[in-house]
């Protein structure tokens, strides 16, 4: 198949990472990372696990746990954060690639198409994930910085989450070229219905409940990549 229509437009590929990539929730493995290197505490880790939990769900204002859980980080430079999330990736993340992961990311980088991962996590995990996958971009949350480096303990807006991902999609898509409809996303997650209508190729892979009830209603295709 073609990267490019006779139109010019093309298709681009993008890919969710929790529960789709690899097989677990990284949000909460970093926590206990961060908690094993006492860098949080039992209350914070403990708060980790009922936010990861009521995101499964999709029952948590995420707008308001994700800014108590960046304002945590309030002071701490940006260059140390980066590092040890990298160190983090490497030790814990970067071998639970799923196989099936890795073949839909061959077969469309054989094709041509841009691959970006598109995920609520953070910008620092993000980066890694594309060096070491070879992502050709990444949509993420950011978080801002002061004169000096350190967080601000705010993120950027939209929160790269549900219709947010749409709306960096689409930024992202205008500005390379990209045309949504001839796109793929693929993800596991409820909260990602919006992203998945937005594209013309929508993969539901290894779904929570509600997304396998949405998927088989409007005839989605569901994919195992374990």
């Amino acid at each position: 198949m073609p990267a490019t229509d006779h139109d010019g437009a093309r298709g681009a590929a993008f890919f969710d990472l929790d529960g789709t990539l690899v097989p677990f929730n990284s949000g909460m493995r970093f926590a206990r990372y961060e908690h094993r290197n006492k860098r949080i505490g039992n209350l914070s880790l403990a708060q980790s696990a009922v936010w990861m939990l009521l995101y499964h769900l999709s029952l948590v204002d995420m707008t308001r746990a994700f800014g108590r859980a960046v304002a945590y980080y309030r002071g701490v430079a940006e260059a140390d954060l980066d590092a040890r999330t990298r160190t983090w990736f490497e030790q814990e993340i970067v071998e639970h690639l799923l196989p099936g992961a890795r073949t839909a990311i061959a077969e469309h980088r054989a094709a041509g198409r841009p691959l970006v991962l598109l995920s609520s996590t953070s910008s620092y995990l993000a980066r890694a994930a594309q060096d070491s996958w070879g992502f050709d971009d990444w949509l993420a949350n950011r978080f801002p910085t002061d004169d000096n480096g350190r967080l601000t303990g705010d993120f950027a807006r939209p929160l790269c989450y549900g219709p947010g991902k749409v709306e960096l999609a689409r930024r992202w898509a205008a500005d390379h070229g990209v045309d949504l409809a001839r796109s793929w996303f693929y993800s596991d997650s409820f909260s990602d219905v919006p992203m998945l209508a937005a594209v013309g190729h929508p993969v539901v892979v290894l779904p929570d409940p509600r997304l396998r009830r949405h998927a088989k209603k409007v005839g989605w295709p569901i994919a195992r990549w374990s």
